[in-house]
């Protein structure tokens, strides 16, 4: 045990890694051999790792909970932001990786998770110099942040001040309003142009192939509506590719059907958006996302998103435990974004977190999958609220039990009932009890099977209910990886599946096994 409290688990460790392979390198770490000074005490880890050159590496991970200040002092620094003075944890160490963390830090914590590193009360002073550093600076951001609402919130402060409050907030409903007659224009411009390929016939749409679309894309993005460009994109992709095989026609259609489906979707966004005055608040809302307009998070946690807390349920914040189900990273354009699923375990509700970084750089914000976090939450505006900024955190994070699940039908009836509020959704999460994953019926004797390669995840195509009776398919894309890990953990008998339902199936994302998360 440490100032953390409860010692974390090898899976867990694990689920920080940003990769696959980062968690096989930082495994090869875990073992004492090339480790020295590796202790642990007052809610941190360190220890000295041989490396190539010299000089061991340096390595020191704050538990968090201490807090972090979310940022980097350089390559060596590695922090977790989530707008609260009790933060995640974070990463220090002198070895040149971008990774975040590094296999360095997960082969350290990995040793600590495995009772391999001395208690020791006080850290050396190479560690003890970034993690005083790094906890001032939280404290800091606290300070400041209450000071900076108390002021905000006061009658206080000259006229000069008062007018600048006054003209900021006139000066962005200017840009705003501008902003949404591009976006409007687009739209009207968007319309006509899937009113030409219909009239015209889906098959100019495959004889054209992707060139036809990028400037409509563009010129939607000189309207600053990359929703709508990036829906655009996705439609020229269609005829692209071409004819899928037989398999997944049958299950998604041929691309002039899909193609026509999205079609449908787009011209739904586009009316909606020519109609935004006249749709229910939480509704334009959604539609505002869709399209591209964003929502500050210090906006939606100081409560001025316009929503109506009693209908949307953004403007308010929501205290509960959290336990975290899950946590990916996809690559989006330029930028890495991650992903991180979460439940209230006294609300009932689920939450995505979802924070953005640029080249090299991991996202900061990152939770142990399978912890439990006592915080706030405030919800981003919308008719179905999902998306969440992480307010304040009330204690350090505990080792969460596994969630209770649903069966397929339920799954497929939450998806349903999200879909009701919102026409563009493509999946919702949804945690599956006791679901067995069945193999490709091309094995014949129940054994993995894949596609003559080894790699295709054993053959699983389906979760199935324990009693047989109902099964979703596997969501095209699914890692290979992540079936096989998924097969491993149930060895055949019903497990317990975190992921994401939508209309092209299930998509499996964290299992547990004995009571621990695994990441898939």
């Amino acid at each position: 045990m440490t100032g953390q409290g409860v010692r974390w688990s090898a899976e867990e460790v694990l689920a920080l890694a940003p990769d696959d392979a980062s968690r096989r390198a930082g495994s090869k770490l875990s073992s004492p051999g090339p480790w020295s000074e590796a202790a642990s005490g007052a809610g941190a880890v360190w220890g000295l790792c041989k490396g190539s050159g010299s000089k061991p590496y340096r390595t020191v991970v704050d538990l968090g909970g201490y807090g972090g200040d979310g940022g980097s002092d350089g390559a060596t620094e590695r922090g977790s932001a989530g707008g609260s003075a009790l933060n995640g944890p974070g990463y220090s160490c002198s070895c040149p990786s971008r990774k975040f963390p590094c296999k360095h830090a997960l082969g350290l914590l990995l040793l600590w998770a495995g009772d391999q590193a001395q208690a020791q009360e006080e850290p050396p002073e190479w560690a003890g110099e970034w993690l005083s550093g790094r906890r001032e600076r939280a404290a800091r951001k606290a300070a400041g942040g209450e000071a900076g609402r108390a002021n905000s919130g006061g009658a206080t402060g000259g006229a000069g001040s008062g007018a600048g409050r006054q003209s900021d907030p006139e000066a962005a409903r200017r840009r705003a309003e501008r902003r949404l007659r591009r976006i409007t224009a687009g739209a009207t411009e968007l319309e006509e142009r899937l009113a030409d390929m219909l009239h015209g016939g889906l098959a100019g749409a495959e004889q054209g192939g992707y060139t036809q679309w990028e400037e409509t894309a563009s010129r939607m993005v000189d309207a600053q509506a990359p929703g709508l460009a990036a829906r655009i994109r996705e439609l020229s992709a269609i005829p692209v590719s071409g004819r899928t095989s037989s398999e997944a026609e049958g299950a998604h259609g041929s691309w002039p059907a899909r193609l026509l489906s999205e079609c449908a979707l787009l011209h739904l966004l586009n009316r909606a958006v020519l109609s935004l005055d006249d749709l229910p608040e939480p509704l334009a809302a959604t539609v505002r996302t869709r399209v591209g307009l964003t929502v500050d998070s210090a906006d939606v946690l100081a409560g001025e998103t316009g929503g109506d807390p009693g209908r949307d349920g953004s403007g308010r914040k929501v205290r509960d435990r959290w336990l975290v189900l899950a946590q990916r990273d996809t690559e989006e354009g330029r930028l890495t974004a991650r992903r991180i699923w979460l439940h209230g375990r006294e609300s009932g509700r689920p939450a995505l977190l979802l924070s953005y970084s640029a080249g090299d750089r991991a996202p900061e914000q990152t939770l142990r999958v399978g912890s439990v976090i006592d915080a706030e939450l405030a919800y981003y505006p919308g008719a179905r609220p999902l998306r969440a900024a992480l307010g304040e955190r009330y204690a350090a994070p505990e080792s969460g039990p596994v969630p209770e699940g649903g069966t397929v039908t339920d799954a497929l009836a939450s998806y349903g009932r999200a879909l009701c509020d919102d026409p563009w959704l493509e999946a919702w999460p949804a945690v599956l009890g006791s679901v067995v994953p069945t193999l490709d019926d091309r094995g014949g004797d129940g054994t993995p099977v894949g596609g003559g390669d080894g790699r295709s995840g054993g053959g699983v195509r389906q979760l199935a209910d324990a009693d047989g009776q109902f099964a979703l398919p596997i969501a095209p894309g699914t890692s290979p990886a992540a079936l096989w890990r998924l097969m491993a953990v149930s060895g055949g008998r019903p497990v317990t599946v975190f992921g994401e339902c939508g209309h092209k199936g299930f998509a499996p994302y964290t299992a547990w096994s004995e009571g621990k998360a695994v990441p898939l």
